[in-house]
């Protein structure tokens, strides 16, 4: 039987990502990525903005107080592209992994795929979120809460994990 190792990311999936991942199974036992990409994040401006100005990014902060939310197909076609950037790393670095887009509540879809499958593990990759992490209100804790599971929450990017 195959297992299933569910992936849910808000960014494009990087090398070492792939490799954070490749440590989670044998190179030689039957293991499935499921990558999860919600079309639609419903981030906070205001969160976004102390977010990026706690990691100095000030520029980012500036940028998204600029921007405009993108529509629905906006929204789309960009979890489209990281999803599809997403299976390519992860096939490049030798995994089977397939994936999709969803819509409405990430954390629901990451729930309801772990219920509809043999999953080994749940992992959540994101982008520090500073309030979201320190008030564990974050993707990774939300879906622990549901789950009854632990979660890993990887930090995109780097090998740090984040507490969930």
């Amino acid at each position: 039987m195959t297992d299933a190792i569910i992936i849910l990311t808000e960014e494009p999936l990087g090398d070492i990502d792939a490799a954070n991942v490749a440590q989670l199974y044998d190179a030689g036992e039957d293991v499935e990525l499921v990558v999860i990409v919600a079309a639609d994040t419903k981030r906070n401006l205001l969160v976004d903005v102390v977010d990026q100005l706690t990691l100095l990014d000030l520029p980012g902060a500036l940028r998204g107080l600029r921007e405009k939310a993108p529509n629905a197909a906006t929204a789309r076609a960009g979890a489209t592209a990281t999803l599809e950037a997403s299976l390519a790393v992860l096939q490049r670095a030798g995994a089977r992994a397939s994936g999709k887009v969803v819509d409405g509540s990430a954390v629901n879809a990451l729930v309801a795929e772990v219920q509809a499958r043999d999953v080994r593990q749940a992992v959540v990759v994101t982008r520090p979120h500073v309030l979201a992490d320190t008030f564990h209100q974050d993707w990774a804790n939300q879906a622990q809460g549901k789950l009854g599971l632990p979660v890993l929450h990887l930090y995109s990017g780097s090998g740090f994990i984040g507490d969930s």
